[in-house]
């Protein structure tokens, strides 16, 4: 069990929720650039390197820290977008960069190494073999797990480890490995890692008819909805399709991940810091995840009675379904 506090690690899309989460309660936030250079590379998202200065100015101001996702993958004869990237982000005075290329990785750990590295969920690394590689070759001081390990494996893992670990509590899930979806590349042409966006928007339509509304993905049909039903965001994943003449949601239903009630256990396990996913998400979800996060984290570390996470935070889980994934891996 790590004795020092854990770290809640919050999202930030914007200046503004940066702010909020900041006031909210966040030990640290992540963000990311206006570029393909992070994994959630959305119109009317991240910073420009001004205020990525300006958020870091804040942020420390009110005594939390700031992670700078530069966490998608350098493509052959434009690796400098990235390298730029990580040179503004060091310059920003930001605590961290999260990143999963090699490229970036390398560049980081011999021209910045005032700055932490921290290894992105985007590489998918979950054994000490792979992290002791990462830790060995860049100096990675952190890796984000990804969604897949049990808390026992956990543990495990951190008992053959010397690096911090860094587990998702609450957010959206995925059904492939950690962004690597080719479920996407295939029906868009641009693939999350690459080009930092799942679904692109512009490539997203709907169609209002006499009997709802239906939601389109390229040319995929990924979901209809009867008239005054909430429209979800058309993702593949999440789309219902016809198998075996029943239509279902085939890939993964929508639900979120919410590991409140298992904040003690991560402690147990040797977890340095709690990850709230969310960047896609506008103030006022990030506030009221983030106090709820607070409260339950403050009364673990105090020993106190656990907070009822799984009421306070009902309404802002899609589908209004939570489950706490494979930490349990109740299906074994």
């Amino acid at each position: 069990m790590t004795t020092t506090p854990m770290e809640l690690v919050c999202p930030a899309g914007t200046p503004a929720t940066l702010r909020a989460a900041v006031q909210a309660g966040a030990d640290a936030v992540y963000c990311g650039f206006r570029d393909e250079t992070n994994a959630r590379n959305f119109p009317g998202l991240n910073f420009s390197r001004d205020e990525l200065a300006e958020g870091v100015r804040f942020a420390h101001d009110h005594g939390s820290k700031v992670l700078v996702a530069i966490n998608t993958f350098a493509r052959v004869g434009d690796v400098d977008i990235w390298k730029k990237a990580a040179d503004a982000a060091a310059e920003s005075g930001a605590d961290a960069i999260i990143a999963a290329d090699f490229a970036v990785l390398d560049h980081v750990a011999k021209n910045h190494k005032q700055i932490r590295l921290h290894l992105s969920v985007q590489a998918a690394a979950a054994t000490p073999e792979a992290i002791g590689f990462y830790a060995a070759h860049f100096g990675i001081r952190r890796v984000v797990l990804p969604r897949v390990l049990s808390l026992q494996e956990i543990a495990a893992l951190n008992r053959a480890i010397d690096v911090e670990t860094e587990a998702f509590v609450f957010g959206g899930l995925c059904v492939m490995i950690e962004g690597r979806c080719y479920l996407s590349s295939y029906a868009t042409g641009k693939s999350p890692n690459l080009n930092g966006v799942c679904s692109p928007p512009e490539m997203v339509s709907y169609e209002e008819g006499p009997s709802g509304t239906t939601a389109r993905l390229s040319d995929f049909t990924i979901d209809r909805y009867g008239r005054g039903q909430p429209v979800g965001y058309p993702t593949l994943c999440k789309g219902k399709f016809k198998a075996g003449g029943k239509t279902s949601h085939l890939f993964e239903d929508p639900v979120s991940l919410n590991a409140g009630g298992m904040i003690a256990g991560l402690k147990a396990a040797g977890v340095t810091a709690l990850k709230i996913e969310g960047r896609q998400r506008g103030k006022g979800y990030v506030s009221e995840v983030v106090r709820a996060f607070r409260k339950a984290v403050d009364a673990v570390e105090v020993g106190g009675d656990a907070v009822d996470i799984d009421r306070l935070l009902a309404s802002q889980s899609e589908g209004a379904r939570q489950t706490a994934g494979a930490y349990e891996k109740k299906w074994r």
